[in-house]
């Protein structure tokens, strides 16, 4: 399937054009940006302004075949000079405000993640030095019709009004449809399967990007045996029973794996969502006070709910439970000859130099890890 490219990559594009523009004083049609995962782009610029104090251009969004709600819309930048030194950041039009703590951006701050805001830095402070402009930019994202587009979405119920959000880690839009991607877990656990180096029979499913990344980095697991299920979990599972592995490590962020806690498989939102509802069930069995479980259920991601958990002094003890609910759910999806561990992890996406903690996991999930790490 044909993937595309995320809001956050259409912002930063627009912006490093139209400060090329303003600098330049010439039209610019076509941009190069390089995304996170280290992706080269070339994009056409579209509507394109300039004048002395102020250049502006929009960028189309391609969400390749995913079915993703934002898929043709444009992404506009305006770039004016500031006396302030260095890049700065705002929300127009069409682009969501945060009214609710836990996001990726404080309160009262536009919904610009904090990989798009680095893209865009990164873009506009590229085209300065090379431009030798030592002066400062403000670079303000809007999308028409972002307002009504946001209706569709989760930014409503999670606290972002006005608009929607420019998100992005990788720069890309992988597809999902369901099929396509059960046929590629299928697929890369066959190549696993046929080669010689895959002696403990063992797959190390991870749910995405972070995921892979924590494998890696902090639990210094080699990903040669590794299959990124994104939020497939079910059909990931269900493919290695059939093709006879025989050890299976499941590693994600919390966000996602807190759904197994309630038996969903499928964690992408538009299959359900639960993440409250689930916690404040096992707060609730943790002796968590009333106050605590009426915080829960105002939070608006996991991080912030895992914030209200330690404050209550009962973090420890709902992880706990929360590991055994996961536990319980992955079992009842295999047959028990078949050695399943989960390891769920904590990473505050604010903080994006934070390796990440291990917040709750399988009772032998250790044991497994050993095996990956020696087979």
């Amino acid at each position: 399937m044909r993937r595309g490219y995320t809001t956050g990559t259409c912002a930063a594009a627009a912006a490093g054009a139209a400060a090329w523009m303003l600098l330049h004083q010439s039209p610019c049609e076509k941009w190069r940006v390089t995304t996170p995962k280290g992706i080269e782009l070339t994009l056409e610029i579209r509507d394109r302004f300039f004048s002395s104090h102020t250049a502006s251009c929009a960028v189309r969004k391609d969400a390749g075949d995913d079915p993703d709600v934002t898929n043709g819309i444009l992404v506009y930048a305006q770039v004016g000079k500031t006396r302030k030194t260095g890049i700065g950041i705002a929300g127009g039009s069409g682009v969501g405000r945060v009214t609710k703590p836990g996001l990726d951006q404080q309160v009262g701050e536009a919904a610009i993640n904090s990989g798009p805001r680095g893209m865009i830095k990164g873009e506009c402070q590229s085209v300065c030095d090379a431009s030798g402009y030592k002066g400062g930019l403000l670079v303000t994202i809007s999308i028409p019709g972002g307002e009504d587009l946001a209706a569709r979405t989760f930014n409503p119920r999670v606290g972002i009004i006005g608009g929607i959000s420019v998100l992005g880690t990788s720069g890309i839009v992988e597809p999902m449809s369901e099929k396509a991607y059960a046929d590629t877990i299928r697929m890369e656990l066959n190549q696993i399967r046929s080669t010689h180096s895959n002696h403990n029979e063992g797959v190390i499913f991870t749910i995405g990007n972070f995921g892979e990344t924590f494998v890696r980095d902090t639990l210094g697991l080699s990903l040669d045996t590794q299959v990124k299920c994104s939020n497939f979990i079910g059909e990931a599972l269900a493919a290695a029973s059939e093709l006879a592995f025989k050890r299976i490590l499941l590693v994600g962020h919390i966000g996602k794996l807190v759904k197994l806690g309630v038996g969903i498989l499928n964690t992408h939102s538009s299959h359900g969502d639960g993440r409250m509802e689930t916690l404040i069930v096992c707060a609730l069995e943790a002796g968590a006070s009333l106050t605590v479980l009426q915080d829960l259920k105002d939070c608006v991601s996991t991080d912030a709910a895992l914030e209200v958990l330690r404050r209550g002094s009962v973090l420890q003890h709902t992880m706990a439970i929360l590991g055994e609910r996961i536990d319980a759910t992955l079992r009842r999806r295999l047959p028990p000859e078949i050695a399943i561990a989960f390891i769920c992890f904590d990473k505050k996406l604010s903080q994006p130099d934070r390796r990440g903690e291990i917040i709750c996991q399988s009772p032998h999930a250790d044991k497994l890890m050993e095996v990956f790490k020696h087979g």
